[in-house]
């Protein structure tokens, strides 16, 4: 059972917020779901890549669906008219991305931001130090999704994801005031994505 623990109210305070305000939001709003209050380091005794709760932070989950980019069609990459054919797709325990190349695949979480907070994300030291980079654009107030992340393989070497492991540390910062338009209130185009989400323009 997760319980609440009181704390001094700094909630209109704005900087990085803490876990016991990580963990309220996500219990009482759900702003991540499925949430995971302590940082798990091993699975039947065998060692993992952590996720979960962090002091300022939270470390959320790898999926087991990727999208391998392949270029075996000689295609462009064109973010305005970007095509499925540049990608072969695999849903398994494991991902090996090839040399110099990049898979998407999306966080085990779903996201709900609230209206004054931002989200930067990180990637995971572990994957870092094996050249392993993963770029995910800030998740704006009032989004609301799966997290589409982008891991780049920058080594001359195949490298390996695991999934449902720790992939991405996501930190909250919370704003003075909420905004005046919220990412739900412009309609963005990737507000409620799940799964694996292509660009869209």
């Amino acid at each position: 059972m997760n319980h609440i623990i009181a704390h001094p109210d700094h909630s209109h305070l704005p900087g990085i917020m803490p876990d016991h305000w990580i963990r309220e939001q996500s219990i009482m709003h759900q702003m991540i779901s499925p949430f995971v209050d302590t940082q798990n380091r091993d699975k039947n005794g065998e060692k993992i890549i952590s996720y979960g709760l962090s002091s300022y932070g939270y470390d959320a989950r790898c999926s087991d669906e990727f999208m391998i980019f392949t270029n075996v069609d000689n295609a462009i990459v064109d973010p305005k008219n970007f095509s499925n054919q540049s990608f072969v797709e695999r849903q398994n325990d494991i991902c090996v991305i090839p040399p110099n190349s990049f898979v998407l695949t999306r966080t085990v979480e779903y996201f709900r931001i609230p209206k004054d907070v931002l989200v930067v994300c990180l990637g995971k030291s572990t994957y870092a130090r094996c050249g392993l980079i993963v770029n995910v654009t800030p998740l704006e107030p009032g989004w609301e999704g799966h997290v589409t992340l982008e891991l780049s393989n920058t080594t001359p070497l195949p490298a390996k994801v695991y999934a449902h492991e720790g992939i991405a540390q996501f930190l909250f910062f919370k704003g003075s005031s909420p905004c005046e338009t919220s990412y739900a209130d412009r309609s963005g185009k990737y507000m409620k994505q799940t799964g694996v989400t292509i660009p869209r323009v």
